[in-house]
């Protein structure tokens, strides 16, 4: 046990990552740079979309994801990038939306995603370290109380704790599997609604 800790306090002296960081270790292994977090609005536009193309397809603005996102801009504060020598190898956007209620009121959401990842580099822990920003810095500005998203739900409710509980009567602009239409946070409304741009 003794060894063990002092193996582990040398580590930390020495300024290397911990062992529960899974993108060090993916990058220690692997002998590359670790890719820096940027915010999303470092990085031109134009290889933001490139990355979102070469992750989901040409075809991707065809999802619902992106008829509730609507016109509007992805939230500056809320939306990282990783960049690896000089290259983005991945992005997370987060999004303004409203849940317009049936009975009148509006709710404001924050949406996440899309999470886009080189697809030369995925399974390598970027994907979460990405939403992991999001959520912290969602935290730190008063948001993280709202939070929607379209997505697996092992996944997302193994990790960050979204579940399709309160959604269930949520409409969409679109179709989706109402499985995946997942939320977190006291915010979130249960009631019946439209989900939309704000």
């Amino acid at each position: 046990m003794a060894a063990r800790l002092s193996r582990r306090s040398a580590r930390a002296q020495s300024g290397l990552p911990s062992r529960g960081d899974l993108l060090p270790r993916a990058a220690l292994r692997e002998n590359r740079p670790l890719p820096h977090l940027l915010p999303l609005a470092a990085v031109a536009p134009a290889e933001v979309e490139a990355l979102l193309d070469r992750a989901f397809g040409a075809d991707r603005f065809a999802r619902t994801a992106y008829r509730v996102r609507g016109p509007a801009r992805a939230l500056p504060e809320l939306s990282f990038a990783l960049v690896e020598g000089g290259t983005l190898i991945g992005s997370v956007q987060c999004w303004p939306v409203a849940l317009v209620l049936d009975a009148g009121d509006t709710a404001p959401l924050v949406m996440l995603g899309p999470v886009a990842i080189d697809p030369a580099r995925q399974r390598g822990g970027l994907g979460r370290r990405l939403i992991e920003a999001s959520l912290d810095a969602a935290a730190r500005t008063g948001q993280g109380d709202r939070m929607c998203l379209i997505g697996d739900p092992e996944y997302y409710g193994r990790f960050f704790g979204f579940s399709a509980e309160r959604t269930g009567r949520w409409r969409l602009p679109g179709p989706v599997e109402r499985h995946r239409l997942l939320a977190r946070g006291k915010a979130v409304p249960r009631e019946s609604g439209m989900l939309g741009p704000r």
